[in-house]
């Protein structure tokens, strides 16, 4: 398995009850399709570089995880399908 990491922006004006539950969907598809998540790091709301839409703000939520080219391709499928996701970005970490 590979180390990847990946980056979420999640809309704002979520509750905290729906942005710990997207974190967790996002988490248990990463461990149903064979990977495992290490660390999940929630940075919470900043401000963004520049505007998406309307929003001028994201919460920002960073998980390390090892997975496979299917675990990997899965989790981008649902990041990029999912409401509320304004953006995302998964890495493979360096050796």
């Amino acid at each position: 398995m590979r180390n990847y990491e990946c980056m979420v922006i999640l809309e704002p004006a979520l509750e905290t009850d729906a942005l710990d539950a997207l974190i967790a969907k996002f988490s248990d598809v990463a461990v149903k399709n064979g990977g495992k998540i290490e660390n999940v790091n929630k940075w919470g709301k900043r401000r963004l570089a520049h505007q998406i839409g309307q929003n001028t703000d994201g919460y920002y939520a960073v998980f390390d995880l090892l997975g496979e080219n299917q675990t990997i391709s899965e989790l981008d499928r649902i990041l990029k399908i999912t409401d509320g996701v304004m953006r995302h970005m998964i890495i493979r970490q360096g050796k």
